[in-house]
């Protein structure tokens, strides 16, 4: 922290400026859940980011469960208190009010079983579940494998993006993780959606009975 201590401040404060929710997720979600739909996200991300982005974005609350990837392990003879004691306060950990709940360590998706878990574990039929997602290899696959109505968010994709490019040479994955990704990433023209949601979120409201943005 002394070292990088100028390093971590232009991260933070770009990553504080740069995050934040495609147009109409927050007012999405915000109607799914007052018509009665049970809302859970899963992500490969790890437990600390993924709770930093639900709270800077508003979605503690909004999201009734998360579903992540654990944090990594620590070093031998670090304890978790003395490693969060200075650093940061204790309002940026956890979360309020939306239930948070791990994957196993090292699952990535696609992944049957993980998804098949969280239908499970919320107690829900696949017939009565909707899987929206911007990766047809990662997300869409899984969804129709476990008999659940896929959505592609096709709004969401960046792996185009010259700044993806950027993140894969700054990144913590290993040659073998970005070879994968970039395999997952391929244009794949046997795996066709059922549902693409081409502009925005709010595109997924008709599935549910209620008018789309556009419509009001």
């Amino acid at each position: 922290m002394d070292v990088f201590d100028s390093a971590l401040h232009a991260q933070n404060s770009r990553r504080l400026s740069a995050t934040r929710l495609y147009p109409g997720v927050f007012e999405g979600l915000n109607a799914l859940r007052e018509a009665g739909v049970y809302v859970v996200a899963y992500t490969e991300s790890g437990a600390f980011w993924t709770e930093w982005r639900m709270r800077h974005t508003g979605l503690d609350g909004i999201i009734d469960v998360l579903y992540s990837s654990p944090d990594h392990d620590l070093a031998a003879g670090v304890k978790l208190s003395e490693l969060r004691s200075g650093y940061y306060d204790e309002k940026d950990y956890g979360l309020r009010r939306t239930k948070h709940r791990h994957a196993p360590p090292g699952a990535v998706k696609p992944n049957l079983a993980i998804l098949n878990t969280i239908l499970e574990s919320q107690d829900c039929e696949s017939s009565d579940a909707v899987y929206l997602g911007d990766s047809l290899m990662k997300d869409i696959t899984m969804a129709q494998a476990a008999h659940v109505l896929d959505v592609h968010a096709a709004y969401g994709l960046v792996q185009h993006r010259q700044e993806y490019d950027l993140l894969k040479r700054v990144t913590h994955w290993t040659e073998d993780d970005v070879a994968r990704e970039k395999a997952l990433s391929a244009p794949v023209s046997e795996v066709e959606p059922s549902i693409v949601c081409r502009d925005g979120f709010m595109e997924i409201l008709p599935i549910f009975g209620l008018a789309s943005e556009s419509a009001r």
